[in-house]
Parts: C-alpha cells; sequence; structure tokens
C-alpha cells in the first residue's frame, strides 16, 4: 500500500515578521490524495507555529512529540527541537518515522529531520517537502529584490510559483504568521 505524502511547506522571517505556509495537496503515488489538508499547527498558545512534510501519519506523531517537549522545556523552542531530534534518532519507533519540521517563533526558524538534524537555516528562509527548492528559491529572491514584501506575501508568491512548477504542490494555501 501507497503512502500519503508530498506536500511544500515555507518559513519565511522577514523585517520583523514571520510566516509559514504550506500547500493543501497529499498524494498518493501519482495522484491527488486529498487537496485541502492542514499541514500548519499553533503550538505553544499561538507562540509558535510548526509545518510538517512527509507521511502524514508519522508527521502527527512528530507534531505531537514536539508539544510534548515544548511543555517540557518551558516553552524554549531551540530545546525542545534538539531533545526531539535526539529522540527522533536514538528511538526505535520514531526512527522509521518518515517526515520532516519547521518550527518557527518570532524570532527563529529551525528544520528538524530524523537523521537528528536540527538546522538554523540561512537568511532566514525555510523550506522542506516536494516544491522545497521552488520556493525557497522563489522566497530567496524576493527577500533580496522586493524588501517592501511583508513575509507574508513573500511566501503566498513564493508557494503559488512552486505550485505552478512541482506536480506534488497546489495552490491551496494554509499561511498563518507572528
Amino acid at each position: 500500500m501507497e503512502k500519503i505524502h508530498a506536500t511544500t511547506i515555507l518559513a519565511v522571517l522577514h523585517n520583523g515578521q514571520l510566516a509559514i505556509g504550506g500547500d493543501g495537496q497529499a498524494t498518493m503515488g501519482n495522484y491527488v490524495a486529498k487537496s485541502n489538508v492542514r499541514k500548519i499547527r499553533k503550538l505553544a498558545d499561538g507562540k509558535i507555529l510548526a509545518g510538517f512534510a512527509g507521511s502524514t501519519a508519522d508527521a502527527f506523531t512528530l507534531i505531537e512529540r514536539f508539544e510534548e517537549k515544548l511543555n517540557s522545556y518551558g516553552g524554549n523552542m531551540k530545546r525542545a527541537a534538539i531533545e526531539l531530534a535526539k529522540d527522533w534518532r536514538m528511538d526505535r519507533f520514531l526512527r522509521r518515522l518518515e517526515a520532516m519540521m519547521i518550527t518557527a517563533s518570532k524570532d527563529e526558524i529551525l528544520i528538524l529531520s530524523g537523521t537528528g538534524d536540527v538546522l538554523e537555516p540561512d537568511h532566514q528562509v525555510a523550506a522542506i517537502g516536494s516544491g522545497a527548492m521552488y520556493a525557497q528559491s522563489a522566497a530567496l529572491a524576493l527577500k533580496k529584490h522586493a524588501t517592501h514584501l511583508s513575509a507574508e506575501e513573500i511566501v503566498r508568491e513564493s508557494l503559488n510559483i512552486a505550485a505552478d512548477i512541482c506536480i506534488y504542490t497546489n495552490h491551496n494555501l494554509v499561511i498563518e504568521k507572528l
């Protein structure tokens, strides 16, 4: 049985604003299984945003574990991310999960992977998923050459560009901002 996956998640910190967005597409093999999946979550009473890409059930498991870590570490996003990454790499169950996450606060963006990575992206732009490189390229260009745009506008336009190019990304966008 094929797994449901594929998406594009993009986070941008620009001019003191943070926005994170994702498309709504979930694919199973080579067809669209659902077109309006919500892959962005507000955590820690709305102070932290998280987006996920990969197998949907695996991503939900990671979001739940991340939220537990946030609670354990008093809302400290970086500490919670590092502790989740350690567990993810060491735990036999978690190690099999096929997903990635972006977590973001007003001050920083982190990318979490199952190999134990917790990365702070260059230029305060992070992207994961099938259309990640399209969205990230567009966001970097807009951030550099259209500095008057808000973080939300950069995320929206970049995800739309990715959706025009990537067959695993659609135009049903969900964008949250801090």
